[in-house]
């Protein structure tokens, strides 16, 4: 983590409780990444997101994204690397995202707790319910064309 963002998350979490979470962006042969609907069990159902969740205390991210893939989606991630940091205030919380592009997994991705997931384009992306934390990393995405890393 970045002493900047370090420093931006230990000023907002005296207000807010802090999460810390990390995200994997799945890219397949044609160029479209896989985002997840929020079930309605969780905070913020039926919003979209791309697949991840919280890291535990003393779990390192990369960790966390391989156990949080499994879990969510019933694949096994065998690499990835950093792509960026972001946060995000919620009316309830701050949320800090370690992003990952994956670059090499095994397993059909599928919805192991209910939820639906789908491969769509990037552009395509905003015509969806886009859950607020994720949205400035669409835009990211479609402006980086998924071609840098």
């Amino acid at each position: 983590m970045s002493l900047r963002f370090r420093k931006e998350i230990q000023a907002l979490s005296w207000e807010f409780p802090l999460i810390h979470a990390v995200v994997g962006i799945l890219v397949n042969t044609v160029g479209e990444v896989l985002i997840a609907q929020r079930p309605p069990s969780k905070p913020y159902a039926g919003y979209w997101e791309f697949p991840g969740g919280k890291v535990e205390p003393g779990e390192e991210p990369f960790s966390a994204l391989r156990r949080e893939l499994k879990e969510e989606l019933a694949i096994d991630v065998l690499a990835a690397y950093p792509w960026q940091q972001c946060k995000h205030a919620y009316p309830d919380k701050v949320v800090f995202l370690d992003v990952w592009k994956i670059s090499q997994y095994q397993g059909q991705p599928c919805g192991l707790e209910g939820q639906e997931v789908r491969w769509v384009l990037p552009m395509e992306i905003t015509s969806f319910r886009i859950l607020e934390g994720n949205f400035q990393l669409v835009k990211q995405l479609i402006a980086a064309g998924l071609v840098e890393g």
